[in-house]
């Protein structure tokens, strides 16, 4: 048994632990009641039914089970409009295509929450010398950096009160960085604050690793276009691929057309016999994020209590699945993530080792034993091999399973550092 293995210092922190979380859970547990009434209200609205399972192949005509999925998607996220397709195969994919639908040659966007994680840079075109990035194809870039992880308005205001700006994008989730993940309330503030002086620039949401964490979503707050991908939260750990692009009705056509072709927008995509996926990964995601955000808060507890830093502490707000573990140097970063790998129900046996990664300009040690391939709604764990040498933990299907590799994986670290 797992548990035999685990340390007794270890195993008296999580006794004291389930004690010191009651709180805590108890908000979480609220909020996951709350968004399982959204997404249940929501499948009783469209009439959900056996018919929409069905497998459509080929060009993927008359699809009501899509057409479903995707207003209950624009439900969830507080939009007009969605895309929920398998042929998006990434969160980074769904930004490609929003960003490359909506931008031209000569228009302007800005990152409002400074520098984006390691990914969207060869997209944008501050790295690399790809033919099809933002950059290459006439559309120019800014930043404006967070202050104190929080949005410089101020700066924003005068920005955009030019008038010259096409798009403007936020990163909810804090990527490869050590600034604090944005809320939904500061989404909402600068969002009100944008509308004060330019009613016209389009407001786009990185929403990965945030959805359900809260009550709210960026579209409930203002915002122009969320995205996200499947093999997060709102996957439920259960769609095997996909992603989503919400928003108003004439921006999430646009973006259909740049997916499919002009004049077939929406209409057409096989669903590979995923629907039944999507419906029954959306509807367990309020649960699946429940047990992410209580074997993070987990994490975080017994960490502090070893002396560990991390981010956010055990008890402060959160607002997407993501926990920061601080491990000092690369020895004690590789060991964490080959521990949380060894404590995996998927590939325990697997040796992991840092590597090269596609969209990263360093290598990447990373922890994965999930069911579905990049999942990060299930424990998993990642992290660029450079100073400060943070680690970067996500996801786990229910919290009894996170919570058993999370003491393995500590106690292991322990060992190993004896």
């Amino acid at each position: 048994m797992l548990i035999d293995d685990i340390d007794n210092k270890v195993l008296e922190i999580s006794k004291q632990a389930e004690l010191d979380l009651k709180d805590v859970f108890k908000k979480i547990e609220d909020n996951t009641f709350k968004n399982s009434d959204k997404i249940l209200s929501a499948f009783i609205k469209n009439k959900v039914d056996y018919a929409d399972f069905t497998d459509r192949n080929g060009y993927g005509y008359f699809d009501t089970g899509r057409e479903k999925i995707e207003n209950i998607f624009a439900t969830i996220l507080g939009c007009e409009d969605a895309l929920v397709r398998c042929q998006i195969m990434s969160g980074t994919n769904a930004l490609w295509l929003a960003f490359s639908a909506l931008l031209h040659h000569g228009d302007t966007m800005i990152s409002l929450s400074g520098r984006p994680y390691d990914s969207l840079l060869e997209m944008v075109g501050v790295l690399g010398d790809s033919t099809q990035s933002l950059k290459s194809i006439g559309v120019k870039y800014e930043e404006i950096d967070l202050i104190d992880s929080a949005f410089d308005l101020k700066k924003i205001k005068e920005r955009l009160s030019k008038n010259d700006v096409k798009l403007v994008e936020i990163q909810r989730s804090r990527g490869y960085s050590s600034r604090n993940s944005l809320t939904i309330k500061q989404i909402e503030e600068c969002i009100q604050e944008i509308r004060k002086v330019n009613k016209d620039v389009i407001i786009m949401v990185d929403n990965c690793y945030g959805e359900l964490v809260e009550t709210k979503e960026p579209g409930d707050v203002g915002a122009d276009i969320v995205v996200g991908s499947l093999m997060k939260n709102l996957g439920g750990g259960i769609a095997q691929s996909g992603g989503y692009i919400a928003g108003k009705k004439e921006y999430i056509h646009m973006i259909a057309e740049r997916l499919t072709a002009p004049g077939i927008g929406k209409d057409l995509g096989a669903n590979y016999n995923q629907n039944i996926n999507f419906f029954k990964g959306v509807f367990m995601a309020p649960r699946a994020v429940e047990g992410a955000l209580k074997t993070q808060v987990f994490a975080s507890y017994m960490l502090e209590h070893l002396n560990f830093e991390v981010s956010p502490k055990y008890n402060e707000y959160r607002t997407d699945i993501i926990q920061i573990i601080k491990l000092n140097n690369k020895e004690n970063l590789v060991s964490f993530a080959q521990s949380l790998q060894a404590s995996s129900p998927i590939d325990s046996h697997v040796y992991i080792e840092p590597a090269p990664m596609p969209g990263y300009p360093c290598d990447v040690v990373m922890a994965a034993g999930c069911f579905t391939e990049g999942s990060t709604i299930e424990l998993s764990a990642d992290a660029p091999l450079r100073e400060p040498f943070l680690l970067y933990m996500q996801g786990s299907l229910t919290y009894e399973y996170g919570k058993l590799s999370i003491m393995n994986a500590i106690s292991n670290v322990l060992k190993n550092n004896k």
